[in-house]
């Protein structure tokens, strides 16, 4: 297939967003795709997985995605600034705190610096799918993602009954797609789910009940080999192939790619 850009958006904290880049990432990597990600959020956990939080903190900023927003400093080609990561088929656009100035509010006042990550991910060839890790906020770095991708997957964990938060998001979604015709929202994904909880369960159904078609039928487990793998720095599914949560991976990344053929052929409903 060509190239696809997907963008993993929640202004929420903790949701999810780092963890399901990055083993779903490498989920899709073994499935034989060439997988680009991009860490486009200042905190650098994505960038920090694979390489170290003492190595990432260290970069330079020329050598990071902030290189792409700064006007000041000359570009080198943008495929250098992805990086092997040690796994076949997956590399990364790290980042680390130097990105935080860039990453201003109010981005639908920035002129064309709102297609810069659009513009550098069009010069970087050689990829099926590009997963973007966005920060916990709505500003330029998570806008830049928006406009630069195809779809978004808004990672949610089971906690929020109400989901207030996701209107907000929704209605970025709509905004950014004024800029981008080609965005849509590929889905709502379950995150951190304990079917042990009846307050998870109960979250569950209604989130369906809420967004319907639109919420992956995979959700992603609370489970350990999730942390033990990232404590090793290889995605779930190289590190423990039989564990549940690597079969949960590779159910959500075949999901995905079936969504992703879907919306090929016809646009999925937006939500309100």
């Amino acid at each position: 297939m060509s190239t696809t850009t997907v963008c993993f958006i929640n202004q929420k904290g903790g949701c999810g967003k780092s963890s399901s880049c990055y083993h779903l990432g490498g989920a899709l990597a073994e499935r034989g795709l060439n997988i680009l990600l991009v860490d486009a959020d200042p905190q650098g956990s994505l960038s920090q997985a694979f390489f170290g939080s003492a190595a990432v903190e260290s970069l330079a900023a020329r050598d990071t995605l902030a290189a792409v927003f700064d006007q000041n400093s000359i570009l080198m080609h943008p495929s250098r600034l992805a990086v092997a990561t040690g796994l076949d088929r997956l590399s990364m656009i790290r980042a680390n705190q130097s990105l935080a100035p860039h990453n201003r509010p109010e981005p639908e006042r920035e002129g064309l610096t709102q297609f810069l990550l659009r513009d550098v991910l069009a010069d970087v060839p050689g990829y099926d799918l590009i997963l973007i890790d966005c920060p916990p906020n709505l500003y330029l770095a998570s806008w830049n993602a928006m406009l630069a991708a195809d779809h978004v997957v808004i990672p949610v964990p089971p906690e929020d009954f109400g989901a207030q938060g996701l209107r907000v998001v929704h209605q970025a979604i709509e905004l950014a797609a004024r800029l981008n015709p080609r965005l849509s929202l590929l889905g709502h994904l379950v995150t951190r789910f304990d079917g042990r909880l009846a307050v998870h369960r109960a979250y569950e159904q209604k989130l369906r009940g809420l967004y319907r078609e639109t919420v992956f039928e995979a959700v992603v487990p609370e489970a350990s080999a999730f942390k033990v793998a990232l404590a090793c720095r290889t995605p779930v599914t190289a590190y423990s192939p039989a564990s549940k949560a690597a079969r949960s991976m590779i159910q959500v990344g075949d999901e995905l790619l079936a969504r992703i053929s879907l919306a090929g052929k016809a646009s999925i409903r937006s939500v309100g």
